[in-house]
């Protein structure tokens, strides 16, 4: 693991605010944990490193995850009493390290989160969440590291909101692409199939990927079982399914097993979302299926797919275990895709794309203060809000 250059031994304070998770008592698994608004001081700068404040940040999954102490509790994970979570953001330089030549004082950046890094660049351990040590946006000042920043452009024609929104989803949406879309056209040319079909459910990961992938010439369906997301995602002009006539697309194995009424119920919803795929697609069936949320919806996703038909994932909202019968998929020659965000390298070219194409998000209209935060997180737990929730931390 590549971690750079330690912290400073004798520190020189900082003064800033965070809203703080605190380590949980071990009886709380799986309720919503409140955060603490609360000063603290940061160290003095390393050579190598930033002092920046956060404008804007974007509430992520993975926040979620946190506040929710699942699948694991961050602070004990990490050993530390406490923590700041955030690792969306878009943030403006105020000091650098005497080793830091390419950022200045007033330069406008990303946040890039893979913190810990394997020798290839690939993330290991994410900013704000499971690396030690890392103060997340959460908060009213940070120290970073060059590698944990991609600059924005200068200028820039998009604002800075859906630049912090496109910083974790978007990035992490551009590194599973072009794996998934790469190793789908090492089975079928463009020659062969100009426009594949490509479906997804999960939430704003999966728009962004799903754009992207109509931006590829793809014909681009994203399911949904709520009317303000599926507005969204037609907005974005991928064509919405409405999931409600397939609630029952939920598969439990020992319920499958045990339960005849679930079973039926089952096995009736799966029957006519395949109908529809088999409908939509012309009987070809889906040749890349963006799933971001597991278990459940594994079984009908592998059954849509086409032969040489790519399942791709960066993610696990509803089941991190899974299992498919290797012999039906080594036959289908399907594949499976998964990824953890991205390198340096694949941040920096999403961000040029997206500033030349217009591969930005579309932004709910409020913006959460940064005193609002406990009611964004509430809001974001409950499904009050859009795919891409922003809060604003200091002035731009």
């Amino acid at each position: 693991m590549h971690e750079g250059p330690g912290r400073p031994t004798e520190p020189m304070p900082h003064d800033a605010e965070a809203w703080f998770l605190h380590a949980g008592s071990g009886s709380d698994f799986g309720r919503l944990a409140e955060l603490r608004r609360e000063p603290y001081q940061l160290p003095d700068l390393a050579h190598d490193e930033l002092l920046c404040e956060p404008l804007y940040g974007s509430w992520e999954g993975n926040m979620n995850h946190a506040l929710l102490r699942k699948p694991i509790d961050v602070c004990k994970h990490r050993g530390e009493e406490r923590v700041v979570v955030g690792n969306s953001a878009v943030l403006r330089v105020l000091e650098t390290g005497s080793s830091v030549t390419d950022y200045r004082p007033g330069q406008l950046a990303m946040l890039f989160c893979a913190a810990v890094v394997d020798r290839w660049g690939y993330p290991e351990l994410a900013l704000a969440y499971d690396a030690p040590g890392t103060i997340g946006a959460l908060s009213t000042r940070m120290i970073l590291r060059r590698h944990e920043l991609v600059p924005l452009p200068e200028p820039t024609r998009h604002s800075l909101p859906q630049w912090a929104a496109f910083s974790a989803r978007y990035v992490t949406a551009w590194s599973n692409w072009e794996q998934a879309y790469g190793t789908f056209r090492l089975l079928v040319g463009a020659d062969e199939l100009p426009s594949p079909h490509v479906w997804g459910w999960g939430g704003g990961t999966t728009l962004a990927e799903l754009d992207l992938a109509r931006r590829h010439g793809c014909e681009t369906v994203m399911l949904s079982a709520n009317e303000r997301r599926l507005s969204l995602i037609a907005q974005t002009g991928v064509t919405a399914l409405d999931r409600t006539p397939y609630r029952a697309l939920c598969y439990d194995e020992r319920k499958f097993v045990t339960d005849k009424a679930f079973r039926k119920q089952y096995l009736e919803a799966e029957a006519a979302f395949l109908r529809e795929v088999d409908r939509r697609t012309d009987g070809m069936g889906v040749q890349i299926f963006i799933d971001y949320i597991g278990t459940p919806v594994l079984r009908a996703t592998l059954k849509a797919l086409s032969r040489q038909g790519v399942i791709t994932t960066a993610g696990w909202q509803q089941g991190m275990v899974s299992s498919h019968l290797r012999a039906i998929e080594c036959i289908g020659r399907h594949q499976h895709v998964h990824t953890h965000y991205a390198r340096h390298r694949q941040g920096v070219a999403a961000v040029a794309y997206a500033e030349r194409e217009g591969w930005v998000p579309q932004l709910d209209d409020r913006i959460y203060e940064f005193d609002e935060i406990p009611q964004l997180a509430q809001d974001f737990a409950q499904g009050r809000v859009g795919f891409f929730p922003v809060f604003r931390v200091n002035p731009e």
